[in-house]
């Protein structure tokens, strides 16, 4: 077994460990405060990401550090608080204890807030060839790749080649890629003529290709019937009931015989859950998530607790569990900071009642949809709805501000100003 963990005396306190810094993991370890706990957040990264906005660093929207808030400078002024920038790897739970890459830690309370991944559904190829969009390092790559494929078109004598450059497929009819195909349409319309004059940007192509019968399968029929008809209206070219079958040589081949030649292929077509080893194999469901009770206990355990997307959950009202977004995992973290307190005074614990507060999703300028319990509404105020939701949503007065100032520069001269090339210093 590796060696124990540097972690200084928990001094007469319960050691809470957090895997995970995302929204559950972060709301939890803001929230859970006083002397009876010493918490330990554990992440790969030393920060979080608000991935809502990736699209938007991936398309040149907004910058990178606008949406990635370093947990070190969040947690600064908190006491018997501890960040350790590791992988998780293993539980040990007849041991209370957690394997990671730097070291074992024990525990008096494990919560599992690891998140999801992209699922490529066990196929490794596409993995390796395809852009996600989970992390800033992604977004990055993927604004790269986008900038570099307009100058390699423009450099090129080679049609084909060019063509294949200026062709972007999505796959994945949800929320972000019906954001990142809206993105890619305003840059074709507003931002690409002005940047390569010499370029026929008619040549360019931005395919959505989705397996369901519509996009946006999550929102009703109505949205998604307006958010094909702005994106067709942009010139987005949508290809539904059709599944991707390979991608090699760039080409993308489809469960329907076509093919489409392109050089660049955004795969956002589902998620999977990151949920941690060590436990028996009745312990995972669907997507790899873990099961829990009506208290987000992992079935069998009083001292471990998985919450958002890892965290399944099945009830009547959600019998597939609750859905992978942020809402969830919010409202576990809450609901869960009530329940240690009450664990800790010995009283009966508070059950998780999700309450949907309704889903938005953005198609560019002055368009999107919103969805609440008893209301829909698109366009103009659906996108003002978006903005301000998402703005209040941000960790930090600062990154409100410079998200702010480049939504507006963006919205008035139709030029945003983050379109350059940083790729990483190889050395030999």
């Amino acid at each position: 077994m590796k060696t124990a963990m540097d972690i200084p005396d928990k001094e007469g306190r319960k050691r809470l460990v957090i895997v995970g810094g995302g929204f559950g993991g972060l709301k939890l370890a803001r929230k859970l405060k006083g002397d009876k706990f010493q918490v330990v957040l554990l992440d790969k990264n030393n920060h979080h990401i608000f991935q809502p906005l990736l699209y938007q660093v991936a398309t040149a929207g907004i910058e990178p550090s606008a949406v990635s808030f370093p947990y070190r400078k969040i947690f600064k002024k908190r006491t018997h608080f501890h960040i350790r920038i590791c992988e998780a790897q293993r539980v040990i739970p007849e041991n209370n204890l957690l394997e990671t890459s730097i070291g074992v830690l024990a525990y008096d309370y494990l919560v599992i807030a690891t998140g999801c991944d992209t699922n490529y559904f066990g196929n490794d190829g596409i993995a390796r060839q395809t852009m996600a969009l989970k992390n800033t390092s992604e977004a990055l790559f993927n604004r790269n790749r986008i900038i570099d494929s307009f100058e390699q078109a423009q450099n090129t004598g080679n049609e084909e080649k060019r063509r294949r450059l200026m062709t972007f497929a999505i796959v994945g009819g949800g929320a972000t890629g019906i954001e990142l195909a809206g993105a890619l349409a305003e840059m074709r319309k507003f931002v690409l003529p002005q940047d390569y004059p010499d370029l026929n940007i008619d040549e360019m192509r931005i395919i959505l290709i989705d397996g369901s019968s519509r996009l946006l399968s999550a929102f009703s029929e109505k949205s998604s019937r307006e958010v094909a008809e702005y994106l067709k209206s942009r010139n987005v070219e949508i290809k539904l009931e059709v599944r991707v079958v390979n991608y090699g040589n760039n080409k993308l081949v489809l469960s329907d015989g076509q093919a489409i030649d392109t050089e660049n292929v955004f795969w956002v077509a589902g998620v999977k859950a990151n949920s941690l080893q060590g436990f028996p194999s009745e312990a995972y469901g669907a997507g790899n998530r873990l099961k829990v009770d009506g208290y987000n206990r992992l079935h069998g355990y009083s001292d471990i607790f998985a919450i958002g997307d890892t965290a399944l959950m099945t009830s009547d009202a959600f019998p597939k569990g609750h859905p992978q977004v942020v809402q969830p995992a919010i409202q576990q973290a809450k609901n869960l900071i009530k329940n240690l307190q009450r664990m800790e005074q010995g009283r009966p614990l508070s059950p998780f009642i999700y309450r949907n507060k309704g889903s938005m999703a953005t198609i560019g300028r002055n368009h999107a949809v919103v969805e609440l319990k008893n209301l829909r509404f698109g366009g103009f105020p659906a996108w003002a709805v978006w903005l301000f939701i998402h703005l209040m949503s941000i960790v930090g007065v600062k990154n409100r501000l410079f998200i702010f100032m480049d939504w507006m520069w963006s919205y008035f001269t139709y030029d945003p100003s983050l379109r350059i090339i940083i790729k990483p210093l190889k050395r030999e």
